[in-house]
C-alpha cells in the first residue's frame, strides 16, 4: 500500500488512496507517517502544497524532488516511485521547521539550499520512511511563489486536524484588513496548485501508473 501523507483534509480528497492527515507541520506529518507504517504501508508519499523558492517555480508547478533536505541530511527519494509519478522535476525540496513567510525568507533559503521549493512535512515523512526501510516520494505543487510574502492570516489558517480555521482567518483579516487582497491572491494560487495535483493524479490513474503501488 502506498500511503499519502498530507497536511490538509482538502488534499486528502485529491489522492484517491490511503491518506493520512498531519495538519501541516513536521510533528503532525511524523505522527501521520507513523500511523501509515503501523497500518502496513509499503511506501510513503508526501503530497500537497509547497512554497516556491526558485524564481522559476510558479503557482501550479509540480514538485517531484530527487532529494529532501531535512536539517543536516539529504534523503533521496525512491527512483521507481518517482518514475511512476512522472519523473523527477527538480533536484531538491527543502523541508523546513518553520514557514518561509516573506519573500526575503524564501530568497535566503534558496541561496542556502538551492532547493526549488519548501514545505514543512516532507522531511518528517522521508525520515520516517528511511527509519522503517521503506521507499518514499514527494508529489507537491507550488501555491506561493518565491517573490510573494504570505499574509498573516495564512499563518493561522490551519488547525491540527488539517482543516482551515475560518474564525482565526477572519479575526486576522479584521485586525489587518489590508491583507485581504494578498490573501485572495494566495487563495487563487492555492486553487491553481490543487488543480495541478488533481490533474496529475487523474493522468496517473488513467495510465495505471500507480497500480503497482496502491
Amino acid at each position: 500500500m502506498l500511503a499519502f501523507v498530507v497536511g490538509l483534509r482538502a488534499e486528502a480528497r485529491l489522492t484517491g488512496g490511503a491518506a493520512y492527515v498531519g495538519g501541516g507541520d513536521a510533528a503532525g506529518a511524523a505522527r501521520a507517517a507513523a500511523d501509515a507504517i503501523a497500518d502496513g504501508a509499503a511506501a510513503l508519499l508526501s503530497f500537497g502544497l509547497a512554497g516556491g523558492l526558485s524564481p522559476s517555480m510558479r503557482p501550479g508547478a509540480i514538485v517531484i524532488p530527487e532529494t529532501v533536505i531535512w536539517r543536516d541530511r539529504r534523503l533521496r527519494a525512491d527512483t521507481n516511485l518517482a518514475a511512476a509519478l512522472g519523473g523527477f522535476s527538480c533536484r531538491a525540496l527543502l523541508a523546513a521547521d518553520a514557514v518561509a513567510a516573506s519573500a526575503a525568507d524564501k530568497a535566503t533559503a534558496w541561496r542556502a539550499s538551492a532547493a526549488a521549493a519548501v514545505d514543512l512535512e516532507s522531511g518528517a515523512v522521508a525520515e520516517a520512511a528511511c527509519a522503517a526501510g521503506l521507499p518514499f516520494g514527494v508529489l507537491r505543487a507550488v501555491c506561493d511563489p518565491s517573490w510573494r510574502s504570505l499574509p498573516p492570516a495564512a499563518l493561522v489558517a490551519l488547525d491540527p486536524s488539517g482543516r482551515v480555521g475560518i474564525g482565526a482567518v477572519l479575526r486576522s483579516v479584521m485586525g489587518r484588513p489590508q491583507q485581504l487582497g494578498p490573501l485572495l491572491r494566495l487563495a487563487s494560487d492555492a486553487a491553481r496548485a490543487r488543480r495541478a495535483l488533481a490533474g496529475r493524479m487523474a493522468v496517473l490513474r488513467r495510465a495505471g501508473a500507480l497500480d503497482a503501488w496502491l
